[in-house]
């Protein structure tokens, strides 16, 4: 028969499971308290570090439509709860394992696919979102640095009187349209302040 505190225990660990983009199953034997909690400050303040009970994680599991797992709650277990940055998480994870052998990495899930050890490994060896982020606004901003040069370079043709068969190729048309756009104001600007 099931005590109201194991219920409640499942109810927390299904909730860790619907909370969670991804989760990692380690066997922690031989980690020391001190080692448990620096692996837990290491994955962030977005992530949780559950010490669980197996049979009670295979039921929160199955409720929570996780099959990831199945076969691999044996041993002295805790998961991984990531609610932020996968694979800044997974990358803590798999160095802390690198640096404290008794760590060990069995299983994970990833935004509902199962995934064994090595892809876990795979995941912490991607770039951080952030990271990607960040290159992608710095792709973006070399065409717009490039479509400000092109809109100056326009700008000072036309100031200079260029020839109309000097005008911009089919390629650059939307930068000489940008530049009158941005121009447009800064002419009624000057009107209005005359």
């Amino acid at each position: 028969m099931a005590t109201p505190t194991k219920v409640a225990a499942v109810a927390e660990i299904k909730q860790d499971f619907s909370d969670s983009t991804a989760a990692v199953l380690t066997e922690y034997r031989g980690l020391t308290v001190a080692q448990l909690k620096e692996l837990r400050v290491s994955l962030g303040q977005d992530n949780k570090f559950s010490v669980v009970k197996n049979t009670l994680t295979a039921i929160a599991a199955k409720e929570a439509g996780v099959d990831a797992f199945e076969g691999h709650l044996t041993g002295p277990t805790a998961i991984a709860f990531i609610k932020g940055d996968a694979v800044a998480a997974a990358k803590s994870l798999t160095d802390f394992a690198k640096a404290n052998k008794a760590l060990v990495i069995k299983t994970g899930f990833f935004e509902g696919k199962a995934l064994d050890a090595s892809e876990v490994a795979a995941l912490a060896a991607l770039e951080s979102r952030e990271l990607q982020l960040a290159k992608v606004a710095g792709i973006l901003k070399a065409p717009m640095a490039a479509a400000a040069r092109t809109i100056e370079a326009l700008r000072l043709k036309l100031a200079e009187g260029a020839p109309a068969e000097e005008a911009p190729a089919a390629e650059e048309a939307p930068a000489a349209e940008e530049a009158a756009a941005v121009e447009a104001p800064a002419a009624e600007a000057e009107t209005t302040e005359a």
